[in-house]
């Protein structure tokens, strides 16, 4: 795969834990469940052994581009090239009550041409000093650790999954269903743009003067200070 330098990937998050999301789709470290608990992907840190997620278009002399959707922590990642144009969007989906989920949505969409795209979901789990197994059901694949210490994780998709291969299909702009995979937990819609947006709208920035010259200070809109 090759390393690639930190400042292309972006950063999805549920505030359990975060994932970095490079711009050939690939999700290179997670620690999963939690900020400090072992990888599971963190091919960042070894690009042979550290296990990653990939989503990636076929495409020829293709431009990168990611971007957030407006005041969310929701990831696109824009392919653009002669023959089409591709998109991949990432997030971890977050809950307004304790039954928080903890997962990473993805989700491709063709805006223009027809587009193969190619799927590899290679964890590596314990960094990567612990062995594995898979059990694949239709479009789900659960893995599990030989450690107690990290637990089992799944992969859900609505590409038909095999092992030790690529998945590859072909998508097309006139396709109204979008392809989707979700990986580690539940499997379901939920409106974490709303939920982003109304989170992210609670902050905002005061500027308090005092004898000592002006200072900031960051506080939620129910007035609790962080």
């Amino acid at each position: 795969m090759g390393f690639q330098p930190i400042e292309n990937y972006g950063v999805i998050g549920n505030m359990r834990s975060i994932a970095l999301v490079g711009m050939g789709g690939s999700i290179d470290f997670l620690c999963y469940p939690d900020f400090d608990s072992p990888t599971v992907f963190a091919a960042l840190l070894d690009d042979e052994r550290g296990g990653y997620f990939q989503i990636q278009p076929q495409l020829a002399n293709t431009r990168v581009r990611q971007l957030y959707l407006p005041d969310t922590n929701i990831l696109l990642t824009r392919f653009l090239a002669e023959e089409g144009v591709a998109e991949l969007t990432d997030y971890m989906p977050i809950a307004a009550d304790a039954k928080q989920p903890n997962e990473i949505i993805r989700t491709v969409s063709v805006i223009r041409g027809k587009i193969d795209f190619q799927m590899r979901c290679q964890p590596r789990f314990h960094y990567a000093a612990c062995a594995h197994t898979v059990k694949i059901e239709d479009s789900s694949a659960v893995f599990s650790s030989a450690s107690d210490r990290c637990p089992p994780m799944a992969l859900y998709s609505t590409v038909a999954i095999s092992r030790n291969r690529r998945m590859q299909w072909r998508s097309s702009a006139c396709e109204l269903a979008r392809r989707r995979a979700s990986c580690l937990a539940e499997f379901g819609p939920r409106d974490s743009n709303q939920k982003w947006s109304s989170w992210n709208s609670g902050f905002r920035r005061q500027f308090v003067s005092g004898r000592d010259g002006s200072r900031n200070r960051d506080t939620r809109g129910d007035g609790e200070r962080w």
